[in-house]
């Protein structure tokens, strides 16, 4: 019996390939996370007002003000606000890691016959849980102010799919720097400025082509807008008016984003792991 399962208080038998004690010990990390949301309700409920307010602001605060030919700006902003909301989700992953390395929660881990990767994969499969309650309810407040999905169910989760991958593949990074912060707040402060520029010089909320032309090259390429693209293709249908990009080449593209963001921040996250302490 995993070592790891017992002492986070769930049986199960230790056997299989390495490979499957590694899933088990993740899934039991996993549970571990899923419980202290539960328990700590306050910190779920206030994780979940922010998506709101996001949606609620842009809807009627800039909706006004920002014109987007042929299609209404809440079914332009929707699925930036989607990817925006679950790659801020990503930070508590940061921030989490950071406040157990703080209390030695992962020199604990450390000490215990577990697989390397189990706290890791643990933390971030739980924040990917929490991002899919996100997305769950920025559809539902999204639909309540006027978003339509104008493809159909299959495509519009096609597109959730997506940019959950892509919030599980920025989690890694995240990781990385809630290894690297002394505390939590520290974790917070080093993990906004990777953020805003990705989410704020992109295509999530402003066509691309409004931007100065040296800002265009950037924001074109960089992965939150290839994500928001094909997110936009999927749920709305309207991508041809903002990209060149047929909805399958878009989401072959974001797909091979987040294919590469799993393969250099893994490995990453995990060597960082490895030498903490």
């Amino acid at each position: 019996m995993s070592t790891a399962t017992i002492a986070l208080g769930v049986d199960q038998p230790d056997t299989g390939s390495r490979a499957s004690w590694a899933v088990r010990d993740a899934l039991t990390v996993t549970w571990r996370y899923l419980l202290g949301y539960l328990r700590i309700p306050e910190a779920l409920f206030f994780s979940s007002v922010q998506p709101i307010m996001f949606v609620l602001l842009f809807r009627f605060v800039f909706a006004g003000a920002i014109n987007i030919p042929h299609l209404g700006y809440v079914d332009y902003m929707m699925p930036g606000i989607f990817v925006q909301s679950v790659a801020f989700g990503s930070v508590a992953t940061s921030i989490g890691l950071a406040e157990d390395l703080q209390k030695g929660l992962i020199e604990r881990f450390r000490a215990l016959p577990m697989a390397r990767s189990a706290v890791l994969a643990g933390r971030t499969t739980a924040d990917l849980v929490r991002n899919i309650w996100v997305v769950v309810l920025m559809t539902g407040v999204g639909y309540a102010v006027g978003f339509r999905i104008h493809t159909n169910p299959l495509e519009f989760l096609a597109g959730c799919g997506v940019l959950l991958l892509f919030a599980y593949a920025l989690s890694w990074g995240f990781a990385t720097i809630g290894l690297s912060a002394p505390n939590s707040e520290t974790a917070q402060v080093m993990s906004f400025p990777v953020l805003f520029p990705l989410t704020f010089a992109s295509s999530a909320f402003v066509p691309v082509k409004s931007m100065p032309g040296w800002l265009q090259a950037w924001a074109n390429h960089q992965p939150v807008s290839v994500v928001v693209n094909a997110a936009r293709g999927l749920m709305d249908g309207h991508l041809a008016l903002f990209s060149s990009e047929s909805v399958g080449a878009a989401t072959l593209h974001a797909l091979a984003w987040c294919a590469v963001m799993v393969v250099v921040l893994v490995p990453l996250a995990v060597h960082r792991y490895r030498r903490v302490g």
